[in-house]
């Protein structure tokens, strides 16, 4: 009677504290004060436990008294076992009569059994059994069957009973019994339920804390609520829980007051109900194991859920959610959503699956001002259009969800829509994956966004998203897409291994990519044409198929501090009018050039480091222009600078140096203002001009090459004004083969060669040059050469061709294989020797003396001829004819061979050409494929 009018006042509190387990459930089983005097072990039995447990008790322990005067011994899995066929029978009032068979006593006095019972246990200290020799096992059976009140009556009596029934078994048994969950549903605070592990859970016991935090909900069972209200007596205690048979019944019980608005919506399908949400209701799936998957919540005629003005606190949970209309092809696009959410309302969607098979509308559509949602651990997936719809000023986070499979675009954000999108799965959309277009916004962070058919993030009509380190990746077309006016900022993003480029960006659109991985993409990095702008910053691009960057089609991009390097094509490629600012990059190890420029572009590239290609540095080709200037250009396989073909590029205040063949390569009819460079320490000319091309150099520094320092050869030409030409191993300038250059002012310098050598029918024009303190001398002239000079001052130079002539030594003993000096050379008959043979004054003079010897011409040669002879060649060049060779070849050569000298570098008829030079030019066209514009607008 005290029980069940609610005296749960604890009056052993004050004795042992520590026994207590409070549990807060409902109201009444709130602790009230305990009294004023401690009560004793027995009348706290009384007062806290159900009658008839305390029957059961007193049963029990008759039982073991009676098993211990006849000496028998009885396991405590036999008393368990008793336990459980006692509480099998099926009426409670025979079992209620059963155990309260106490002799010369009555049912209805109470307190006379009180008194009796305490007498009886004192007098034979039976109190000890129950606090100390009953069994766990036989308590927690016992204890089994209370419901969770009764459970926490029987806690406050003692502390074992406290620490029994708290036994996790004990209360995952009642929890799964009203809530259905497999694992327990916490929640903490409202609008947050998550289920945990509980094993991994910090608590003892999970189970009991999860029960206290949901007890106050309301529950949707189909079928149930009749049987739960009709058995009063089978549920007692269990008062404050509500029973619906349908959602709308639940939702009008909240309008109505009849609770806080905590809905259960148990495992089942519930087919065309009607669920408008005006209020902070929360809604949550109660399921046992996959939550989502048991609880459907299904519409075939209009948007499934619906909130409204009102429900800005509202909490939906662990539910599919699904749009299933019998006419697919519905014409009220607003009207056909399976999840919508209007102004001023910011729900809460969390673990719910969503899904519509309407090709008209979208999964979840967030429109009007106000509507700002939290979306998250969704799965909005399969779905015959959009799968979320951002419109209108709506805002909202949406985090974690995975969105996959959706025949138009997985994302939409549109006028002036702003959403803050974290950790989405976006993948295999059957259109593009993210679209935002007409002024649409947002905020994207850590998304992985791949394999959709069209890009993975399309930017159309003024929209300007923030995208944020986001993966990018495997798209069936391209990566990125900006096009029509479009904006955005992509920071920090990893794009990589898609079909197209990585970005494309075009139709006046200016976005900022910064700070992005860009790679091993099966075409390009970024491709930026038709008009297209971006500033492209601070990104790393590598590994890609085609060019690191590409510009075309008056696009104008501003490109800096990147790294563009180890592509399996070039690395950046201006092209058909292309422009832009490309400064302080850094472009290395690509395959092809570095940078290449044509047809019509006119790009500006600025302190640039471009270095350690597999071919040219930088190529101008077929008219490109632009302007190169304070770049370091160097370590290339092929030139440092190639133009060509019209191309007229300023050139100016670079270093290029240290390439494994020339400085500047200009040829083919190629133009250029090449200006304040410093050019030095490559493997051959520091400048190379050729086949009618007509290049300025001006105010160079030219110096340290390993070969000349400029040559000009088959019909080049070009004005040559106030460089520093110095400490080159070949000829200064060399001017060959039809040649008409224009020196001027020019100051050529401690060469270890000669400082201007002109040969081959060449001309040229010198006005002001100092030529001085070179090795060979300063000005050599072939035999034929007509040369117009005027106020060149060539002076104190070392001469040392005509010194050695003067000496009478072999000419190959100055020259050696490094240079090849200008002098007389001589043929002979007698050895029949040809023109392609050529001999020094000082081998006729010794080794073919006697000989019929004929003059060819005063030229740069080089030659040997070995004949059958019986002596040594008498000059002292001898040691070093061979000079790779060991001296025992030598000595046996000697018996057979006459060694004549070797005087020059190639032959008249076999110019020299630019070593390493591919036997094909390296300006085959590319291009990267045409990209594929969404067709996300074309469905709609």
């Amino acid at each position: 009677h005290c029980l069940r009018s609610g005296r749960s006042h604890l009056s052993a509190f004050a004795r042992c504290p520590e026994a207590l387990s409070c549990w807060g459930g409902a109201e009444c089983l709130r602790p009230a004060p305990p009294p004023a005097a401690p009560a004793s072990f027995v009348e706290l039995i009384c007062i806290h436990t159900p009658d008839w447990l305390v029957g059961v008790m007193k049963m029990m322990m008759y039982l073991q008294i009676w098993l211990q005067k006849n000496q028998v011994l009885v396991h405590k899995t036999v008393l368990t076992s008793f336990v459980e066929k006692l509480f099998c029978r099926k009426e409670q009032r025979v079992l209620q009569r059963a155990v309260w068979r106490v002799p010369q006593l009555q049912r209805q006095k109470t307190l006379v059994i009180v008194q009796n019972v305490q007498e009886y246990l004192e007098n034979h200290k039976i109190w000890q059994y129950l606090q100390e020799k009953l069994p766990d096992e036989v308590v927690l059976k016992i204890f089994s069957y209370l419901l969770e009140q009764d459970l926490c009556r029987a806690a406050c009596v003692c502390k074992r009973f406290s620490e029994l029934a708290n036994d996790p078994i004990l209360w995952k048994r009642l929890y799964m019994e009203v809530f259905e969950y497999t694992r327990p549903m916490m929640h903490p605070e409202p609008g947050k339920f998550y289920q945990i592990n509980p094993e991994e859970y910090e608590h003892p016991n999970p189970w009991k804390e999860s029960f206290q935090q949901l007890y106050k909900g309301a529950h949707v069972k189909p079928g149930f609520a009749e049987h739960f209200y009709s058995n009063p007596a089978r549920y007692k205690g269990r008062e404050n829980m509500l029973y619906y048979d349908t959602i709308e019944d639940a939702l009008g019980g909240v309008q109505e007051a009849h609770f806080d608005g905590l809905i259960f919506v148990h495992s089942g399908i519930y087919t065309d109900e009607w669920i408008y949400i005006e209020s902070p209701i929360t809604m949550i799936g109660a399921a046992p194991g996959k939550v989502a998957d048991k609880v459907i919540i299904e519409n075939t005629r209009d948007s499934t859920f619906v909130f409204m003005e009102g429900s800005e606190d509202a909490y939906v949970g662990y539910m599919t959610i699904r749009f299933n209309p019998d006419d697919k092809s519905a014409q009220h696009h607003n009207a056909h959503h399976c999840l919508e959410i209007t102004v001023n309302c910011s729900p809460i969607i969390d673990h719910c699956i969503i899904r519509s098979t309407c090709t008209v509308g979208s999964a979840v559509c967030v429109s009007g001002q106000g509507a700002c949602p939290t979306i998250k651990h969704c799965n909005i997936s399969d779905c015959e259009n959009v799968g979320l719809y951002i419109t209108d000023h709506a805002q909202g986070i949406y985090e974690d969800n995975e969105i996959s499979n959706n025949a138009l675009a997985g994302i939409w954000v549109k006028n002036h829509g702003n959403p803050i999108i974290r950790r989405n799965h976006i993948h295999h959309g059957r259109d593009v994956g993210v679209f935002t277009f007409d002024h649409g916004m947002g905020y994207f962070e850590s998304c992985n966004i791949h394999r959709n058919r069209i890009a993975g993030f399309e930017v159309k009509a003024y929209a300007n998203p923030t995208v944020v380190r986001c993966e990018i990746h495997h798209g069936q077309t391209g990566g990125i897409y900006v096009h029509e006016k479009g904006r955005g900022q992509f920071i920090e993003n990893k794009i990589y291994a898609n079909n197209f480029a990585g970005v494309w960006i075009t139709s006046n659109s200016d976005p900022t990519i910064r700070g992005n991985s860009i790679f091993n993409g099966n075409q390009g990095g970024v491709y930026i044409f038709g008009d297209g702008r971006g500033l492209i910053e601070g990104n790393d691009i590598y590994g890609n198929a085609l060019a690191g960057i590409q510009i075309r089609t008056n696009s104008c991009p501003i490109v800096r501090h990147n790294k563009i390097h180890d592509g399996q094509h070039g690395g950046i490629y201006v092209h058909e009018k292309g422009q832009g600012v490309i400064e302080e990059n850094e472009v290395y190890s690509n395959t092809l050039a570095g940078v290449w420029v044509t047809t019509g572009s006119t790009p500006v590239l600025r302190r640039n480091r471009i270095h350690s290609g597999k071919q040219v540095g930088v190529y101008f080709y077929d008219n490109g222009h632009g302007v190169l200037e304070d770049n370091d250009i160097y370590n290339h396989m092929y030139s440092g600078v190639q133009i060509r073909t019209g191309s007229n590029p300023k050139i100016r205040r670079n270093k290029i140096w240290g390439g494994q063949n020339g400085g500047i390569l200009v040829y083919n009819s190629g133009l250029g203002c090449i200006e304040d460079n410093e050019i030095f320490d490559n493997a051959m000319a520091g400048v190379w001009i050729k086949t009618d091309s007509n290049p300025t150099l001006r105010r160079n520094k030219i110096h340290d090459g390993r070969d000349g320092g400029i040559c000009i050869f088959n019909g080049g030409r070009g004005l040559l004004e106030e460089n520093d030409i110095f400490r080159n191993a070949q000829a200064g300038v060399l001017i060959s083969t039809n040649s008409h250059p224009v020196l001027r002012k020019n100051r050529i310098f401690d060469g270890f060669a000669a400082g201007i050598e002109i040969t081959n029918h060449a001309t040229a024009t010198l006005e002001g040059n100092q030529i001085f303190n070179n090795r060979f001398g300063g000005l050599f002239l072939a035999s034929g050469v007509n040369v117009t000079m005027k106020d060149n001052k060539i002076m104190n130079n070392q001469d040392a061709i005509e010194k050695a002539v003067s000496r009478g030594q072999c000419l190959y003993k100055i020259s050696s294989y490094t240079s090849y000096p200008m002098h007389d050379f001589y043929r002979c008959h007698t050895c029949n020797t040809t023109d392609r043979n050529a001999i020094c004054v000082n081998c006729i003079k010794k080794c073919h003396q006697g000989h019929d010897v004929e003059f060819i011409r005063h030229d740069r040669y080089v030659a040997y001829l070995p004949v059958v002879i019986t002596q040594l060649c008498p000059l002292p060049s001898l040691p070093i004819l061979l000079p790779n060779y060991p001296p025992f070849l030598i000595f046996r050569f000697s018996f057979c061979f006459r060694f004549f000298c070797d005087c020059g570098a190639g032959t008249l008829s076999n110019p020299c050409t630019l070593a390493g030079e591919p036997t094909h030019d390296t300006d085959t066209l590319y291009d990267s494929a045409p990209p594929i514009e969404s067709n996300t607008l074309q469905h709609n």
